[in-house]
């Protein structure tokens, strides 16, 4: 009889069989030949139960296995793009259950100032909100699933969307054509920026600005906002302990997968 204690966070049989398709065919197994093959499974669930917990790398339960086998496979998978395959492809899914073209038309940016937790690299200042530490750039489309995040220091928003639309268009997708964004974001400049930087292909830029004082469910915007409360919800983010950057945005990959993998099994 197993005595494994399963977790909230671990995948379901329907979850897994969703995701292990997509998985990259076994080329790389840390600790060289000779060692039996790695349960994969189980390392997703222990990277899943450090983003819902917020623990530490070194403080996970034992039943997921070496920490430094599990942050092996997080960078490797980094590095080689791997999270960001597996987020755009279970986005696709999503918006066709939803009956939904697999790619969006339309979207949103926002950013996000968070306060760092570490002596890493990027660190800087945001001079309107007081805070020192990253910004979480987003771009979601028009449910709030997410296409491109950047994380970086003290980036302002607008250097903030040109970096999102270009990380965004070398993916090869070319499907966006509208984006809504707040008042942060208002600049002739950039809305010729955004018309022009791919000829073929006009994006138009709306700013949809609040219309009086107090709270307001702004129109289109407030579903980037909605997608910044479904990251919160995992507690990893609250703060940014990432010493890199990169980190930051592979696990806001691997949190939408999570979230993805729910709605989808």
């Amino acid at each position: 009889m197993s005595t494994r204690r399963y977790y909230s966070t671990d995948l379901t049989e329907a979850q897994w069989a969703l995701l292990y398709p997509l998985l990259p065919a076994r080329k790389w197994r840390p600790g060289g030949p000779g060692r039996p093959p790695c349960d994969r499974r189980r390392v997703i669930n222990g990277i899943l139960y450090l983003l819902k917990t917020g623990c530490q790398w070194r403080m996970g339960p034992g039943e997921f296995g070496k920490w430094s086998t599990l942050y092996a496979y997080f960078t490797r998978w980094r590095r080689t793009g791997v999270w960001a395959r597996l987020r755009a492809a279970l986005r696709r899914l999503e918006r066709q259950r939803q009956g939904r073209h697999p790619e969006p038309s339309a979207g949103s940016i926002d950013s996000q100032s968070i306060r760092t937790a570490t002596q890493g690299t990027a660190v800087g200042f945001d001079g309107n909100k007081k805070i020192k530490g990253r910004k979480r750039h987003v771009l979601v489309d028009t449910l709030g699933l997410l296409l491109a995040v950047v994380t970086a220091a003290s980036a302002e928003d607008r250097v903030g969307l040109m970096i999102l639309i270009e990380s965004y268009w070398a993916t090869g997708l070319k499907r966006l054509r509208h984006l809504w964004v707040d008042g942060g974001y208002r600049a002739e400049w950039l809305r010729q920026w955004v018309w022009g930087v791919k000829p073929t292909h006009k994006i138009t830029l709306e700013v949809v600005d609040k219309t009086g004082p107090g709270f307001q469910v702004l129109p289109r915007r407030w579903t980037v906002e909605r997608t910044f409360a479904w990251l919160l919800n995992y507690r990893r983010h609250s703060r940014d302990y990432e010493a890199h950057p990169e980190n930051s945005e592979a696990l806001i990959q691997v949190s939408m997968i999570h979230l993805l993998l729910k709605r989808l099994a």
